[in-house]
């Protein structure tokens, strides 16, 4: 029985992924594909959109601060040099590559190849046999203006986009793309997790102060009800709180009174 090499394989991501029906079909492509986006949750740079960041390659764009790409790999038990260390940008590349058929019926393959096509026009499946032409080619196209920053987002007809901002953040730069005129909106939203994580007494202090002059809980609910005006002032109309376990156990212990 032969096997099928990487390359015979084309992307299972055509113009029809995921539409079962004629009527999937007739929706998507007559009015949803027209439609732009408006994304109210991501975890874009603000930074990166205001001075229209240019990105070395893929493992750059595609890895760094992605922990959903992080835990797949530690799963798979990739050595954290690779991931979050000092491994090089096309190392971590090839280890992710490594990871992907892994991830096979799990959202991360079909991210990983949507992106890749929809973006870079890359059919091949990723894999660590297709990597290394993968990476240097799209790291050509990253080269060119038009695969900057901006220019992926308006490749993609992104309408706006919601940050996920800590309340002590300043919001310089979504101001600065505001003022500029940007066609894209790029909103902030309020994100406090760090205003209630107490279970490291000495970072837990350092932020308060960062917060305000904290010296009681109304000091506290005050500065935190400034900063949401503020986030107001800065088109900021959202909120994106992660609830962690320990709190959850709380909420539990106090409902069963």
């Amino acid at each position: 029985m032969s096997s099928i090499t990487p390359r015979i394989a084309n992307s299972f991501i055509t113009e029809d992924f995921l539409l079962q029906n004629k009527f999937a079909r007739k929706l998507y492509h007559e009015y949803a594909a027209k439609m732009p986006i408006i994304d109210y949750h991501c975890h874009l740079s603000p930074h990166d959109i205001a001075v229209n960041r240019q990105f070395e390659n893929l493992s750059v764009v595609w890895l760094a601060g992605d922990h959903y790409k992080w835990r797949a790999m530690r799963t798979l038990g990739v050595k954290e040099k690779f991931i979050t260390g000092d491994g090089s940008d096309e190392e971590k590349f090839q280890q992710w590559a490594y990871t992907v058929p892994f991830a096979i019926r799990n959202p991360l393959y079909h991210w990983t190849h949507l992106e890749l096509k929809r973006y870079f026009g890359v059919d091949d499946l990723l894999n660590p046999e297709t990597a290394k032409e993968i990476y240097s080619n799209v790291a050509g196209m990253l080269k060119r203006d038009d695969f900057k920053t901006r220019g992926l987002l308006e490749r993609m007809n992104v309408e706006a986009v919601c940050t996920t901002d800590d309340p002590t953040d300043s919001l310089e730069y979504h101001k600065a793309v505001a003022k500029e005129g940007y066609k894209v909106k790029v909103l902030p939203a309020f994100r406090p997790d760090k205003s209630f994580a107490i279970e490291d007494p000495a970072i837990y202090k350092a932020y308060l102060e960062k917060l305000g002059n904290i010296k009681s809980y109304d000091d506290f609910l005050s500065a935190l009800e400034k900063k949401v005006d503020y986030f107001h002032q800065c088109g900021g109309r959202l909120s994106d709180h992660g609830v962690g376990k320990s709190f959850l156990r709380r909420r539990k212990s106090r409902a069963d009174l």
